[in-house]
């Protein structure tokens, strides 16, 4: 096989159970409902986590590095290769278009065309600040201006019009498009601004108005989108305006994969679909990603294309930065020793249904807090998932059976017939924070 294009879709804010045909929420996805018919879709796809409030920057960051967590620093090093500019290395065209949250020169490095792109982490959807195209790699702030339209729309025509310029005979292509949805403002274009009723929104089954103790952070941006104690009724529009946000993008996408086909392209492109992190709405409480329940660190992973099983429906646990090795792979382009990702090829010729034996995930935001610096840390393998919280000093611990309380609302810690258990995932937690370079590695606390 010729080396295959690959789509690379990326969302902001889009947590893994918010696809219509998972059954899992009353969204409606058409367009990815079909991405997963056609293609392989993976259910346990998780980030590692965050040193920042902007979950969004170092997940994006270890994608492009293939590093883990506490390795990807911002800027990205010069010294470790990101994931575009070694396809471009190895003869692909590099496209970008949307947001990009990982300062300008690493974005220089990565796309030899662009469309329009965000210089930043969120903003107003119908008033995006955006850059064209700068050869020289600079991308003055002074030369941008405010796109015309959606956002979701805006980078969606950029991507048309760039596959609309290529041809099944031209070198492959690594075209490359991070929307700003579903992040707030959660503003859809009509009618997808009235699509869902919040009435008719169904509260999950974790709602709490009430985070049951304190996370170390309760006063940041993204938890003071609603009020405390969390309602009913505003969760449920918030609900609702999420599910319009994703509605609307499906609806995008669909017009990005027509072009796509329209152009010849479909047979020998690999189509990715995911996000950078997921999102509370109302779940335990929470509203935002800075936190490690599975609302937050899992995301939605699905893949179409040559190569990729038809109707695989995979349960192995993985990381998004595994996509940085598996992409290379695929490309026949040599994988650097920096990467920590694992590839998921065997996963995608079926030779095995597993991938990793455990995720490790950590919250802790470097820009401080005024009640100290609290963290968060879990450990998570097929079954059980243990998270330890730090505020103040306060150590809080948390164990949940996944299996039998998925939505993660029984804490189990006290109960004695689970002490080999977190025995177990302690030990594990332990190991892992010191394989992954985590600086409180040290100073885990028992």
């Amino acid at each position: 096989m010729s080396q295959p294009n690959f789509l690379f879709m990326i969302a902001d804010d889009h947590r893994h159970s918010a696809l219509g045909a998972l059954g899992i929420e009353a969204v409606k996805t058409p367009v990815f409902d079909q991405l997963i018919a056609d293609g392989a879709c993976f259910a346990q796809a998780h980030i590692m986590g965050s040193t920042s409030g902007a979950v969004c920057m170092p997940s994006r960051g270890m994608l492009m590095t293939g590093q883990n967590l506490f390795d990807t620093p911002d800027p990205l090093p010069d010294d470790i290769p990101l994931l575009p500019e070694l396809l471009r290395g190895a003869g692909y065209t590099a496209f970008g278009t949307g947001k990009w949250h990982n300062r300008r020169g690493s974005y220089a490095r990565c796309f030899g065309e662009s469309g329009k792109v965000f210089f930043g982490g969120m903003n107003d959807q119908y008033a995006m600040p955006v850059n064209d195209f700068d050869p020289d790699g600079i991308y003055p702030p002074a030369d941008a201006y405010l796109a015309d339209g959606h956002s979701t729309t805006v980078f969606a025509d950029e991507m048309i019009n760039f596959l609309n310029k290529r041809a099944p005979d031209d070198n492959p292509f690594f075209a490359y498009i991070a929307f700003t949805s579903p992040h707030d403002p959660r503003t859809a274009p009509a009618p997808y601004d009235t699509m869902y009723d919040p009435a008719d929104i169904e509260l999950p089954p974790n709602f709490l108005p009430e985070h049951p103790f304190d996370t170390g952070v309760s006063d940041i941006r993204d938890e003071l989108l609603a009020g405390y104690p969390r309602t009913e009724a505003e969760i449920k529009r918030h609900i609702a305006d999420y599910y319009g946000m994703i509605s609307h993008m499906d609806m995008e996408i669909g017009r990005i994969l027509e072009t796509l086909a329209a152009r010849g392209l479909s047979d020998n492109t690999i189509v990715i679909y995911t996000s950078d992190h997921g999102l509370g709405v109302g779940q335990h409480g929470l509203m935002g990603k800075q936190n490690l329940y599975d609302h937050s660190m899992r995301i939605p992973l699905v893949m179409r294309g040559p190569g990729v099983p038809t109707g695989l429906r995979s349960r192995a646990m993985l990381y998004l930065h595994d996509l940085y090795p598996t992409l290379l792979q695929l490309a026949g382009v040599d994988i650097p020793e920096t990467s920590a990702g694992h590839s998921l090829a065997a996963l995608l010729d079926e030779v095995t249904y597993k991938h990793r034996k455990l995720i490790f995930s950590a919250y802790q935001s470097v820009f401080g807090h005024p009640r100290g610096e609290p963290y968060q840390r879990s450990i998570k393998d097929e079954r059980h998932k243990l998270i330890q919280t730090v505020v103040a000093g306060e150590v809080t611990w948390q164990l949940f059976d996944l299996e039998a309380d998925p939505w993660e609302r029984s804490n189990l810690i006290d109960q004695s017939e689970y002490a080999a258990v977190i025995s177990r995932l302690k030990e594990k937690l332990r190991q892992r924070q010191a394989r992954a370079n985590d600086p409180l590695a040290a100073e885990a606390k028992t």
